[in-house]
């Protein structure tokens, strides 16, 4: 079974950060928040093992809630 990648393993994170703001452009809140859930699902049938999606499910939660005691 794989395990959630959580050390830095992005090829080129400066590119996709700017491809990322660059398709949310023009957008509304609405359809900015659509294209996330739509990402998101893409990325997740491309994983698509369920631990590892468990995983990081886990992780964003934490680091959210993190983020939010801090602020």
């Amino acid at each position: 079974m794989s395990a959630l990648i959580t050390t830095p393993n992005l090829q080129s994170p400066d590119d996709f950060y700017e491809a990322l703001i660059d398709t949310h452009q023009g957008l509304t809140d609405d359809q900015s928040h659509a294209l996330n859930a739509r990402l998101v699902l893409l990325l997740a049938n491309h994983i698509g093992a369920l631990p590892v999606l468990r995983e990081a499910l886990a992780a964003a939660r934490a680091s959210g809630e993190v983020q939010e005691k801090s602020a």
